[in-house]
């Protein structure tokens, strides 16, 4: 058998990692799943740490860095990479007052190429396309995914095709996909409706399917952990927050903390906390009701990238939980708003749905959830600039929202100027 191969996350069924599938015959989703016992004596933190810093590809590549636990059979020619990951990890002392905690890091992915995370699990989904000689990718998106395919697309010389809620996306996530040249679909309903398309037309389709159902994606995004654990010396946080919409990063980062500990990287798991804006609260519900069942809404919030109401990743996101003996929380959207507030003027800056992480941990370090001493990473998932509309709305001085910084009109005087400076 090979190294690698995939297999469902339900009943264990084995599939030739080559196959062409993203289900199970039972109905339930697969992971591509590697030998760990053989990957024992081929990886270390020494490794991957001398790998640090590299300038060549595709070891300059904060995925690629890690590529025996992502895509171990790949050939250096075949790797379609714009250098992704290697964020940073930010301390900042006004988030950290702000919420309440002494030791809060936030890695922030929105420094990748296309300012968002879904760059690291592309690269490695678009690699895998073009080595099953496919001649198109295809998505389902609120924005962020379709940039990054758009862009990887390009990259690696497919046609790229992404469907959008109609009306209902960021104009700058959008504005990305179309300046890449994706042949960008605007579906008159919403993002559930266009993962449906996906997933119905799924058989017939020539072009290849990337949203994060896809088990390539979710390799090249564990390694978003894997780097912050370099970055933190290898030391294991207490805890690990994150927003949660399709439950994708969840279920990447759970299967990243697992394959660490299984591989002797780390002796201990981190718990988890997955944050859902209070209008797009699937997950949140089922964790309420000890996961019984999952019960789908209608998705309502300003947190585009996670305004999903039926998440696909739904049982791989459950995993990661009961591994890491994990919660969920919600926030609303006037929490969200006020955390991006405080991220932004803090000169670090994020999307909203990157917000809901801090709005979450200050909720939760309220609650006495997180305790204060305790060390925290928090993920900020995507650029500021995804989605200017909301911070223009926000600093409008109507409504006033409580950390807005509205613009204001002067006259050509240095009276009027000497006068504001007082203030």
């Amino acid at each position: 058998m090979n190294i690698s191969w995939l297999q469902c996350v339900q009943c264990n069924a084995i599939y030739d990692i080559d196959e062409i599938r993203f289900s199970c015959s039972c109905g339930h989703l697969l992971d591509a799943v590697h030998d760990l016992g053989m990957m024992k004596s081929m990886v270390s933190r020494d490794m991957f740490d001398d790998r640090l810093g590299l300038v060549d590809a595709p070891l300059s590549s904060g995925v690629w860095r890690f590529r025996e636990l992502v895509m171990p059979e790949v050939a250096d020619e075949a790797i379609v990479t714009k250098s992704e990951g290697n964020t940073r990890l930010y301390r900042n002392k006004k988030i950290s007052k702000w919420t309440g905690l002494e030791k809060l890091f936030l890695k922030h992915e929105g420094e990748n190429p296309t300012g968002s995370f879904k760059d690291r699990g592309m690269t490695v989904a678009v690699t895998k396309a073009k080595s099953l000689e496919r001649p198109a990718v295809v998505c389902a998106s609120t924005g962020n995914t379709s940039a990054s395919l758009a862009s990887y697309a390009s990259e690696g010389g497919l046609v790229g095709i992404v469907l959008i809620p109609h009306g209902d996306v960021a104009i700058g996530k959008v504005a990305q996909a179309l300046a890449y040249g994706a042949k960008t679909l605007m579906v008159r309903g919403d993002f559930d409706d266009c993962m449906r398309l996906i997933q119905e037309a799924e058989a017939s389709l020539k072009a290849y399917p990337l949203n994060s159902i896809n088990p390539f994606r979710l390799e090249g995004q564990k390694t978003i952990m894997w780097e912050t654990l370099q970055q933190l010396h290898w030391e294991v946080p207490d805890w690990i927050v994150l927003p949660g919409g399709n439950l994708g990063n969840t279920s990447a980062f759970g299967k990243a903390f697992y394959e660490a500990k299984e591989l002797g990287l780390i002796d201990r798991m981190p718990r988890f906390a997955v944050i859902q804006a209070a209008g797009a609260n699937p997950f949140y519900s089922a964790f309420k009701r000890n996961f019984e069942s999952l019960q789908t809404v209608k998705a309502s919030t300003i947190a585009t990238a996670i305004k999903i109401g039926n998440p696909v990743n739904y049982e791989k996101a459950v995993r990661t939980l009961r591994w890491t003996d994990g919660i969920s929380e919600q926030v609303t959207d006037e929490e969200i708003l006020d955390a991006k507030g405080i991220v932004d003027s803090s000169g670090i800056g994020a999307e909203p749905a990157s917000c809901a992480t801090i709005a979450g941990v200050q909720k939760l370090v309220a609650n006495g959830v997180i305790k204060k001493s305790e060390t925290v990473v928090g993920l900020l998932t995507g650029h500021i600039l995804k989605d200017p509309d909301a911070i223009a709305k926000y600093h409008d001085r109507e409504p006033n929202h409580r950390y807005s910084n509205p613009p204001r009109q002067i006259n050509p005087s240095l009276d009027e100027l000497a006068a504001i400076l007082k203030e």
